[in-house]
């Protein structure tokens, strides 16, 4: 049956008639919500069984495949409805109360930024665990009402017309703004940290294989009828903690590298502009099956998960875009197809298709490099986000070439292994 009206009161029937719905769920788990009544209250449990549902709504409208159940070890956080019961803040006496459970909350004095931000609203409090140093700690997340109050050192953008053209790859990002031209690496200096897990990525693999040797056939791949439980050493164990740790450390520092990124996009402008990207495309293997002319072998299916894991492109984009929401803006997302900002020349107003492994474009003034190109392009997209404005373009060409040649010359100075999609 096609998309409509129609289809969508048919669907909403078999939901009400098989008793798939939030509601129908909060229902169910109320008697399971009594038995654990001296330690989870009503609300907890409610939300606990919302978020089961979220993930089966996701089965049902084709944004998932399939359900994954959390075990003990990987249940992290609980989370009330309000701040009126269970698990809850008292900002008079400044403490957490929870089923008989006291809690001091410690606020330093110099701490500006937390006072401003509790004279906000508390809708619910979040309890969460992280593992952190082998060690399990325990935080308690406060969700506000409204935005958070603007830091002391922030530094972001008055002017909301202010144009930042991003050109992102699975590992770099080009920036073009009328401040300022740079080509950067996405999460930069972490790649120590990421050698150090893939090696304990390494060790944990070959310890696995050691203890279960049955567990695998000839070939390296694993054994699907052997149904013998699988064997952890001590050392397994240990190595695995290690590797969580290592995990957590690059999570965090990739994050922070993301927000100053943000922070500093946004300090050039609050006009942001990107091009449309489906980044889990990227990441799924190649369907054809080819054979390499120069080996003879079969050319490798993988495409750009591992890329993308380390450097998570998509994540910066969501934080830029959280950031511009506390002014009441939005990323703005041109459409990609009919941009096609990588093949657009301004001067001649034609489209050439270039090879992936072409990095410039050349000029009567001289070559420009194909990622910062793109990036000045799209800063001067139209407002109807499909059309790339030629006029203003070539008002802001002569100040984006000399910035970019500024910053050519800065990368050939750096002192690291460049990048082989930069071109240098």
């Amino acid at each position: 049956m096609p998309k409509g009206k129609e289809r969508n009161q048919l669907l909403n029937k078999l939901k009400e008639q098989y008793g798939v719905r939030k509601f129908d769920l909060n229902r169910y788990v109320q008697e399971m919500g009594r038995k654990f009544k001296q330690n989870i209250g009503s609300q907890m449990t409610q939300n606990i069984a919302e978020r089961a549902f979220r993930a089966v709504e996701k089965i049902m409208y084709g944004n998932g495949k399939k359900v994954r159940f959390c075990s003990v070890d990987q249940f992290f956080s609980l989370e009330e409805k309000t701040n009126k019961t269970g698990f809850r803040y008292f900002p008079e006496n400044e403490r957490m109360e929870w089923l008989g459970l006291i809690l001091p909350v410690m606020i330093k004095d110099q701490d500006e930024y937390a006072h401003f931000a509790l004279q906000d609203k508390i809708k619910y409090c979040r309890l969460l665990k992280r593992r952190i140093r082998g060690k399990n700690r325990y935080f308690v997340q406060f969700v506000l009402e409204g935005f958070p109050p603007e830091k002391r050192n922030q530094n972001y953008s008055k002017d909301e017309n202010a144009r930042v053209g991003l050109d992102i790859g699975i590992s770099t990002i080009a920036i073009a703004s009328e401040k300022e031209v740079k080509l950067l690496e996405l999460a930069e200096g972490l790649s120590e940290e990421e050698r150090k897990k893939r090696i304990l990525q390494r060790k944990s693999d070959r310890q696995r294989r050691a203890n279960n040797p049955g567990k695998y056939k000839e070939n390296g791949t694993i054994n699907p009828s052997n149904r013998d439980k699988w064997i952890q050493s001590e050392n397994y164990k240990k190595t695995r903690k290690e590797l969580a740790e290592m995990s957590r450390k690059v999570a965090a520092k990739r994050k922070q590298a993301h927000n100053q990124l943000a922070n500093h996009i946004l300090s050039l402008g609050l006009d942001v502009r990107v091009e449309t990207m489906n980044f889990k495309g990227f990441q799924v293997k190649a369907k054809k099956t080819e054979v390499s002319e120069k080996t003879g072998r079969y050319k490798r299916k993988k495409r750009f998960g591992k890329s993308l894991a380390n450097r998570a492109p998509s994540l910066l984009l969501s934080i830029i875009d959280n950031k511009l929401n506390y002014f009441g803006l939005k990323l703005k997302r041109i459409d990609t197809a009919k941009v096609k900002a990588s093949q657009f020349e301004h001067f001649t107003q034609t489209y050439v298709k270039k090879k992936l492994w072409e990095r410039w474009n050349h000029f009567e003034q001289g070559n420009v490099q194909r990622d910062l190109y793109s990036a000045f392009l799209i800063m001067n997209t139209k407002d109807n986000l499909y059309e790339i404005d030629v006029g203003r373009a070539n008002e802001t060409w002569n100040n984006f070439f000399d910035k970019h040649d500024r910053e050519m010359e800065r990368l050939k100075h750096v002192n690291k292994k460049q990048l082989s999609s930069i071109g240098l």
